[in-house]
Formats: C-alpha cells, structure tokens, sequence
C-alpha cells in the first residue's frame, strides 16, 4: 500500500442505499481514492458483482489495489480522472456510478503535494502530478484581476482583490513558491482576529479547483454518467461544496 495511505470512506451507509448495490450488477467508482467504497461496493455485490474504478492519484490506485486484492477477478482499477470514465465503461453498461468529490485527507496531509496552509511544501495542488498547471504557475503569472476572479468566484473570498494584488506585489521580488508563503501572506492581509478559520482556507481551495479543473472535469463526468448508466441505473454524488 501506498505509505501512509488511508482511506475512511464518508456516507458509506448512504452510498450503498443510494445506488442500491445489490449481490451482482456493474458498478463504477470514479474516484475510488483508497479504495474504501470501492471495497464496500464489491462486498455488497457479492458474489457476482463487478466494478470499475479509477482515480487520477497514484498513492490512491497503489493503495486501492492492495485493498481491492481479496476481490481480484471482480474490478479493474486504472488511473485516470473520472471525467474520462466513459471513454472506458460501456455505454448503458452500469447499474450504479459514484463520485466523491474534493481533496482527500492523504492529499491534504502530505505536505509534498501542496494542498495544505498548515504544512510548508512546494505550491503544486495537481491531484494527478504527472504535469501540467501548478498552483505556483497561477499564483506567479496570472494577472491580479484573474487570481481576484479565482478568488471570489471559486472561494467566495471577501478580500479577493486585496489579497490579489498583495501577491502580484510579493511575487515582483521573488517568485511565490512555497504554501506556508503564501498562507502568511494571506494571513498578513487577512487577519484572523481570533477567528478559528484561517483566512488561508477559501483562497487555498480556489487554486486547487482552477488547477485541477474541478468545475469542468465534473460537467464531463456528469455527462459522462448519463452515457455509462443503464436505464433505471442511478448516480451518487458527494459532495461538500455549493458551488459544485
């Protein structure tokens, strides 16, 4: 397993009810992370069920796969982003298809990645880090008035302009390249005046949507959900964030 990996699945209960898994039928988890829903979803299945899985990071496939091993024959698991998914899923082939949206813990928690204000690392937030925009490329070249938009429209962050143009003033000296930066310099323009929520938080999720491009990534994956369900078939979405 991927080191350090975990994976607690949320709304398990709710989940298995929602798609109505069953002993048999095909399913589709497309962020399978760790693998703990995907493990769920083969055990209710059982003994005939099968599952397609896949997730963009590789700790996720490389933990999922050793937790997945007792169903070996049952599932293929590949590492891919869920908006591709019906590239791969036959179309009308599925009883069931799940995404849990957003940053998972392991991500969160590993300071390499990028995704933390409370953990120095470099300023990366790529979920799949195999190439492609950083968090860093946005912060140090897009312009003051694209990173104010970012800001308030995927984080709706009050100080969006003011925190914008305190980057694009920092960044003049030396490129912004590290999280724990830029967590103190959002905090020097956002205080948090005893508030428990670091005025990090919202600007930090902002980037890591626009990095990823969660928002258009999820419009394909919907799509591509009503392609890949069967008639009756049913989709479940996780999701902790409005604008989603």
């Amino acid at each position: 397993m991927a080191s350090g990996f975990s994976h607690t699945p949320v709304l398990l209960k709710e989940v298995l009810e929602a798609l109505r898994v069953r002993p048999g039928g095909r399913w589709v988890d497309g962020t399978c992370g760790g693998g703990g829903h995907s493990e769920a979803i083969l055990a209710a299945s059982s003994p005939g069920g099968w599952l397609w899985a896949c997730d963009q990071d590789g700790d996720a496939i490389e933990a999922a796969r050793a937790r997945l091993a007792r169903f070996e024959g049952r599932f293929e698991l590949r590492r891919m982003n869920f908006s591709e998914l019906a590239g791969w899923v036959p179309a009308g082939g599925a009883d069931g298809v799940l995404y849990d949206l957003g940053v998972s813990s392991h991500q969160i928690d590993t300071a390499g990645r990028g995704f933390s204000f409370q953990m120095d690392g470099p300023l990366d937030m790529r979920m799949d880090g195999r190439g492609g925009l950083t968090a860093a490329d946005v912060v140090n070249t897009w312009p003051a008035s694209e990173l104010a938009r970012v800001f308030w429209e995927y984080g709706d962050v009050r100080e969006s302009r003011r925190i914008a143009r305190a980057i694009e003033s920092e960044r003049a000296s030396r490129p912004i390249e590290s999280t724990g930066r830029l967590a103190a310099l959002i905090e020097r323009v956002c205080p948090r005046r005893g508030q428990k929520k670091h005025p990090a938080t919202a600007p930090f999720m902002a980037l890591r949507i626009v990095v990823n491009g969660e928002l258009e990534r999820l419009a394909e994956g919907l799509a591509g959900a009503m392609r890949m369900l069967r008639p009756g078939g049913r989709l479940a979405v996780i999701t902790f964030h409005s604008i989603e």
